[in-house]
C-alpha cells in the first residue's frame, strides 16, 4: 500500500479531492435559491469541469524522466488514474446534491464526467500535464457560448450540455472518454 500512497502524493491526488469538494460544494451553495430550474445544465457542467480540471493536474508527475523509466507498467495505471479521477469528480456532484435540490441526473453526470475526463487525458498527452486542464476549459467555454443545438455538429460540438439520452451526447462523450483514456495510458503526459 505504499507505492499507493506515494503515487497519490506524487499525482497532487490530496489537493485535487480538497479542491473537488470546494468546488462542488460552492457552486451547490450558489445554486441554491437561483433562478435556474432543476434542468439547467449549466451548473452540474460547470461543477463537473471544475472538478476534472482540479483533478487532471495530477495527470503528470514531478519528474517525466523517472516516470518514463520505472520499471513498472504505466499503461494500466494510467488507465486506471483517469478513470478513477471521472469517478471520483461524478460522486462528489452526486454526494454534494443530496443536501438539496438535485443538479442533474445520474445519467448527466457519468456522462459529463466520463467525457471530461478524457478530454483532460487528452489534453496530457497532447499538451502535457500541466496544460491537461484546457481542453476540457475550452470545451466547456465553447458549450456555454455556442448558439442553439440544431444542427448535428452543432450537437455534438455541445454534448455536455444535452439532456443525458440525446445519442449525439452520449456517443460524443463516449469517445472522448477511450480516446483520452487510451492516449494518456500508452503515450502518457507530453514533456
Amino acid at each position: 500500500m505504499r507505492w499507493l500512497t506515494l503515487y497519490a502524493r506524487s499525482r497532487r491526488v490530496p489537493a485535487s479531492l480538497a479542491a473537488v469538494v470546494i468546488s462542488a460544494v460552492a457552486v451547490w451553495a450558489l445554486s441554491r435559491g437561483g433562478d435556474e430550474g432543476p434542468g439547467d445544465p449549466r451548473l452540474p457542467a460547470l461543477v463537473l469541469a471544475a472538478g476534472v480540471m482540479a483533478a487532471s493536474t495530477g495527470l503528470g508527475g514531478q519528474d517525466l524522466a523517472l516516470d518514463r523509466t520505472a520499471a513498472i507498467r504505466w499503461v494500466p495505471r494510467r488507465a486506471a488514474h483517469v478513470l478513477l479521477a471521472g469517478a471520483v469528480v461524478g460522486t462528489v456532484l452526486l454526494t454534494v446534491q443530496t443536501m438539496g435540490e438535485p443538479l442533474a441526473t445520474i445519467a448527466f453526470v457519468v456522462r459529463d464526467s466520463a467525457g471530461l475526463m478524457g478530454l483532460a487525458g487528452l489534453g496530457a498527452a497532447l499538451l502535457g500535464g500541466r496544460h491537461a486542464w484546457t481542453p476540457p476549459f475550452a470545451w466547456l467555454v465553447f458549450s456555454f457560448f455556442a448558439p442553439p443545438a440544431t444542427s448535428a455538429p452543432m450537437r455534438v460540438a455541445t454534448w455536455m450540455l444535452l439532456p443525458p439520452g440525446e445519442a449525439a451526447g452520449t456517443w460524443t462523450a463516449l469517445v472522448l472518454t477511450v480516446a483520452g483514456t487510451a492516449a494518456y495510458a500508452v503515450a502518457g503526459p507530453r514533456r
